[in-house]
């Protein structure tokens, strides 16, 4: 796989990102593309390790990337064919070469010496100059089925769904209950992370291959699902699980405090110049900013609220800090826990650890603190280390509770699991409704978007045996 000495010869790379000073000033991403001649030494760094953890769904790749294939493709400058062979198992490689955290780079064989083959940044190149060279074509069907397929929700999961079925030849209808498509693509991730043409192009892409859009159309409040169970052969829900986990804080109710999903939407529709509708403006331009959490999502409200012109942020979380690195002997090839800044926390966010919210302080109904406390090992506040940080404007981001009760699972019972998600195993993909199937974040609970496409795509093969009973559809 690659040069049989690479990587004992060559040093690992990490990607170069624009200064923080100048990337705050605009929303567009900042990653600096790395040349190509450093990119093949950068694959040909990936060893022939027998066993490549990178691409097992367990513990690296959940759509089972061919890494070490492309990686060689790459390092013999067989783009071509590298960039074939990586749409073969992931239908948007420009999605989660720019969103994952790569849990493939923590499973590498090399990563046993802290330094894994750079495969997001490869990834990354390889679909961006497949898009500019023009092999990124629409793959019609050569014949069509007379099936009919519903998807409610144009997320990653609905959006591989949609594509790995109308290339099965059925007629499939994609319903979003938004402008545009997407979902928490295009609505929750910030623009500095990936702009929204990269969006556009792919479902334009779906629409020459045959499938049919429909926005503006909330299923369950503005058109019954069962509309479509009546219409359709089959239907995929696919709506994400958008409900916030509720932190139980006193002062929520405070004006400027709220969730982080609807401050980064409101954000993402200013960007995507729609409309906002009568919602007051959530901006962090010249306050001082509180994120609760310490996730990817705290992290793209960090970002944010440096580029509205914040005047500071500071990210708490409950977490105590954990460790610059990991035991390998322990965790290797899974996902670690260690300490990592994200870009937009290196803009400047101070962080504190180890910190519990017990309290949003406020004058006259507006938000002038929080009032925190430091927590002992099971995360309990240990009394005589209160302290308030001055805050005028405080964002939750602690998670996600499972899918949004209104519409749909107020319109049908399904069976759920013990988190609140519709049932589905992932041998089917089958609800407790006839003709009804369900995948993603809404299926599985919060997750990664690689994830999201995985279960897309082996939804599509569940559905496609179901309506023809055989599939060619890879799962």
């Amino acid at each position: 796989m690659g040069k049989i000495t690479g990587f004992l010869e060559i040093d690992r790379q990490e990607p170069k990102y624009a200064p923080a000073a100048d990337r705050i000033r605009h929303y567009n991403e900042f990653t600096v593309p790395m040349e190509e001649q450093e990119l093949a030494r950068q694959a040909a760094r990936c060893m022939d390790c027998g066993v490549p953890y990178c691409h097992t769904a367990a513990a690296g790749c959940p759509v089972n990337n061919q890494i070490p294939d492309w990686n060689d493709l790459v390092y013999h400058g067989d783009w071509h064919e590298a960039a074939a062979n990586l749409h073969s198992t992931n239908n948007f490689p420009e999605f989660t070469g720019r969103t994952c955290p790569a849990p493939c780079e923590e499973a590498c064989t090399l990563n046993l010496e802290n330094a894994p083959v750079t495969i997001k940044t490869i990834e990354s190149a390889i679909v961006d100059r497949a898009w500019a060279e023009g092999w990124v074509t629409a793959q019609p069907p050569a014949h069509a089925t007379g099936r009919r397929v519903a998807i409610v929700g144009s997320g990653p999961a609905g959006l591989a769904a949609a594509q790995q079925l109308a290339r099965a030849g059925h007629e499939v209808h994609v319903f979003e209950r938004q402008a545009k498509p997407g979902g928490l693509l295009r609505y929750g991730i910030p623009d500095f992370k990936m702009e929204k043409d990269i969006i556009d192009r792919r479902c334009e892409q779906l629409r020459t291959e045959g499938v049919i859009f429909h926005y503006k159309s909330n299923i369950g409040a503005e058109r019954p699902l069962q509309s479509l169970i009546d219409g359709y052969d089959a239907v995929l829900i696919a709506c994400g699980a958008e409900r916030p986990r509720d932190p139980g804080i006193p002062g929520m109710d405070l004006k400027g405090c709220c969730y982080a999903m609807p401050y980064l939407v409101q954000q993402n529709k200013r960007r995507g110049e729609e409309y906002i509708g009568n919602e007051e403006d959530i901006l962090a331009d010249g306050k001082n900013v509180v994120v609760i959490g310490g996730g990817d999502t705290a992290s793209d409200c960090i970002g944010t609220a440096f580029r509205q012109g914040a005047l500071s942020v500071t990210q708490l979380d409950i977490r105590p800090i954990p460790p610059e690195q990991e035991d390998k002997l322990l965790v290797w090839p899974y996902w670690p826990t260690k300490f990592r800044t994200s870009t937009s926390q290196a803009e400047g966010a101070e962080r504190e650890f180890s910190c519990a919210t017990l309290e949003i302080t406020g004058n006259d109904g507006i938000v002038s603190g929080v009032k925190c406390a430091r927590v002992n090992e099971r995360r309990q506040p240990l009394p005589g280390t209160e302290f308030t940080i001055t805050a005028d404007l405080v964002l939750i981001a602690i998670g996600f509770a499972g899918p949004l009760e209104d519409g749909l699972l107020q319109e049908k019972s399904f069976e759920r699991d013990a988190r609140g998600n519709i049932s589905a195993n992932t041998d089917d993909y089958k609800t407790s409704l006839d003709k009804v199937f369900a995948a993603g974040d809404m299926r599985k609970g919060q997750s990664l978007i690689v994830w999201a496409i995985r279960e897309g795509r082996q939804a599509a093969r569940s559905i496609d045996e179901y309506l023809m009973g055989a599939s060619e559809l890879p799962r």
